[in-house]
């Protein structure tokens, strides 16, 4: 998603700087992929940090003992 974002993102800018017609408004909100992708990615970097930590406080705690 981010990546298609991105280079709607490109296309919507270089018509700015070639001095052509700008594209159609449907550009612009393929443009907001960009900010969609990098929140899904964000979120699943949040996710596997809670996940990691859980996992190391899992590992630290005393296992009961069988005495």
């Amino acid at each position: 998603m981010f990546l298609v974002g991105a280079v709607a993102t490109l296309a919507t800018v270089a018509p700015l700087f070639l001095g052509t017609e700008p594209l159609p408004s449907v550009f612009y909100w393929v443009c907001m992929l960009m900010g969609a992708g990098f929140a899904v990615a964000a979120a699943g970097v949040i996710r596997s940090a809670r996940a990691q930590r859980r996992h190391t406080e899992a590992d630290a705690a005393p296992s009961p003992s069988a005495t």
